[in-house]
């Protein structure tokens, strides 16, 4: 039995702040940054924007761009480390903003930047047991950088939702499998109540990122008896340009199979949508019969990888819901403190 993506749909906030903008407040050098990170501007949320707005947005449009009764959709799971409320599920308020409830589970995933492709995992599972007949699965963030902390320049919002079932005629991408490689790396974290991340730096990407990338990509490779050159199109996850286009080439993918989806560079980090938006961006212009290969990271640590083949229903929905190209597309540019005023960074005491 085939399990897939019966649709997907995806949110960028239309505020952008550019690289310059926050090295000048900090006294960095902004060509240094861009040229390091691999990123120019990144989405800022507007001032009533927050992980649930966002993850109810791609929502909306993952179910208008198939045209599915949302009371078929038994699980709403949303990945975030971001999610506005420490009790209260962000996922209810999706599921009732779609009309999915209310037979229907609901819960939160948290796993740092993979926490929406655990989701997708999840519902994959539901789905194929027979348990529910579709699960929606969403990675959206408004990302923390503590004020001069090197995250603030890739620190970005944005949310992507996939509709996860198994009747053939309505996939438009088969999932052909999954594989994930899992550590305990303390590599980023933030503890409850604390509002900025702390991270060990320069020295966070071999132990964490990169390591469980290319075991995860190469675990999923070697189960599939798979090589890269077998891929139309590759994406990993997105902390800053360098790091996917280091991996990408590390395990023999070229740059041309990685570029319609790293979208990085316009966006930022959208942390548990960064992944799932560049799978989003590749499947606005991928064809039926490409095959997509993607690998999720999150932070603590793990790696998620799947395979995935388009079918011809693509052709059929794409058009009927915004492409992320399009979310991209004519963004509104703030000065640093309308970034800090929109990212509620101006407290007082």
């Amino acid at each position: 039995m085939s399990v897939g993506i019966v649709s997907y749909g995806a949110y960028v906030p239309k505020y952008r702040i550019k690289v310059e903008d926050i090295a000048r407040v900090w006294g960095d050098d902004a060509e240094i940054l861009k040229a390091g990170l691999m990123v120019n501007e990144k989405a800022v949320p507007d001032v009533d924007e927050d992980a649930a707005t966002i993850a109810v947005e791609a929502a909306r449009a993952a179910v208008n761009r198939s045209g599915i009764d949302a009371q078929r959709i038994g699980a709403v799971y949303t990945g975030s480390e971001s999610h506005p409320y420490a009790v209260k599920p962000t996922s209810t308020i999706v599921a009732e903003a779609t009309g999915a409830t209310p037979v229907m589970t609901a819960a939160d995933f948290e796993f740092a930047c993979k926490a929406g492709t655990a989701a997708v995992q999840a519902c994959m599972g539901l789905v194929n047991s027979g348990m529910i007949d579709l699960g929606m699965a969403i990675g959206a963030d408004v990302a923390q950088g503590a004020p001069g902390d090197a995250l603030e320049y890739t620190a970005a919002a944005g949310g992507v939702a996939y509709i996860i079932g198994n009747k053939e005629s309505e996939l438009v991408a088969v999932i052909e499998d999954t594989y994930s490689f899992t550590t305990d790396t303390p590599d980023f974290w933030r503890r409850e109540g604390m509002p900025y991340p702390e991270h060990g730096g320069r020295f966070t990407g071999e132990p964490g990122y990169f390591k469980h990338v290319t075991n995860a990509a190469k675990g999923l490779l070697n189960k599939l008896d798979a090589k890269p050159e077998d891929y139309d199109y590759a994406v990993f996850h997105q902390p800053n340009g360098k790091f996917p286009s280091r991996a990408a080439k590390m395990l023999g993918f070229s740059k041309e199979q990685i570029a319609p989806g790293l979208v990085v560079t316009r966006l930022g980090n959208t942390y548990s949508g960064s992944c799932m938006m560049g799978i989003a961006a590749t499947l606005d212009q991928a064809k039926p019969g490409d095959r997509i290969f993607a690998t999720a990271f999150g932070s603590g640590a793990g790696g998620d990888a799947f395979s995935i083949t388009v079918t011809d229903k693509i052709d059929e929905m794409r058009d009927n819901a915004p492409k992320v190209e399009e979310l991209l597309a004519d963004p509104i540019y703030v000065d640093y403190a309308t970034y800090a005023k929109h990212k509620g960074k101006i407290k007082i005491a």
